[in-house]
């Protein structure tokens, strides 16, 4: 069966083209898609569909057929089966980039696809359904990573901020032109005070004989712990280690087809629980 999309991004076409040439960027956007090996060419991946109680992973692999970068087109060609043996899928990608604006490309997909097993149960109308709304997850996706992407070339990373309001770093004269600081410049206000307490303290103690008294005993007594314990901080505490990574999620076919057969058979199963909502009552007269 043939299937066609058609989306868009918002980047200029060179930033869409390389994101395109570059399958582990944009592998990750695919549902239940996972690569695990790429080389430029060709490539092998993963991919795991849930249909209904049933769970299929296909593995396969796949290579460029084609790469104009002049014209911006691109063919792919893939294959897979199931590990288990329940159904192949073979597919004839061809994508075509038409910039239609200085940061927005669109991007025609041509599908040529040909599955065996349970998935072949649904037909062209049913799997262009689908498709359409895999493509509206996967185009969302690709317009996060791409919008991310520092290299885009948009000026927004990678610069020094100018203008009014942004204070410019001092200078290698100016930092040496200024004074060092001194000992008592780098005490806190807190350390500053306590010291001039503890000062004032001493010249008290020392002017007379009781107060000297005072003071001798005290310094004979062991001083009594004072020390403040302090909560420990989320920096003073080590971020645990986080769970393995979990696997890539299965896509779920079974719920995405499921809305778009209510929609397209509704009427057809509606109608056939009226006639038979009917002969029950009919029956149950007679």
């Amino acid at each position: 069966m043939e299937l066609s999309h058609r989306f868009t991004v918002p980047v200029s076409i060179e930033v869409a083209w390389a994101a395109f040439n570059d399958l582990e960027q944009i592998a990750p956007c695919f549902p239940g898609a996972a690569l695990t090996s790429f080389d430029g060419e060709r490539f092998e991946g993963l991919c795991k569909v849930k249909l209904g109680p049933i769970s299929l992973q296909y593995t396969g692999t796949g290579r460029f057929v084609e790469r104009d970068e002049t014209a911006k087109r691109a063919v792919i060609e893939a294959k897979g089966k199931d590990k288990r043996g329940n159904g192949t899928a073979a597919a004839a990608v061809t994508a075509r980039l038409i910039a239609t604006g200085d940061n927005v490309t669109d991007v025609e997909v041509k599908t040529d696809l040909s599955i065996t097993g349970r998935p072949a149960q649904f037909g062209r109308g049913v799997m262009q359904e689908v498709s359409d709304k895999l493509l509206t997850q996967f185009t969302a996706c690709l317009e996060t990573r791409l919008g991310n992407d520092p290299g885009r070339g948009d000026g927004s990373a990678g610069g020094e901020e100018t203008g009014p309001g942004v204070v410019a770093p001092p200078s290698a004269a100016e930092v040496a032109a200024a004074p060092a600081d001194t000992e008592a410049d780098r005490r806190t206000p807190i350390a500053a005070e306590a010291e001039r307490v503890a000062k004032s303290s001493s010249r008290s103690a020392a002017s007379t004989p009781v107060m000297s008294g005072i003071a001798t005993s005290a310094r004979a007594r062991p001083a009594a712990d004072t020390t403040v314990w302090s909560q420990p901080t989320a920096a003073d505490t080590p971020w645990p280690a986080g769970p393995p990574r979990a696997a890539e999620p299965e896509l779920d076919l079974g719920a995405t087809v499921l809305p778009v057969l209510l929609k397209r058979y509704a009427a057809q199963v509606v109608g056939a629980i009226a006639v038979l909502w009917v002969l029950k009552k009919v029956l149950s007269r007679g």
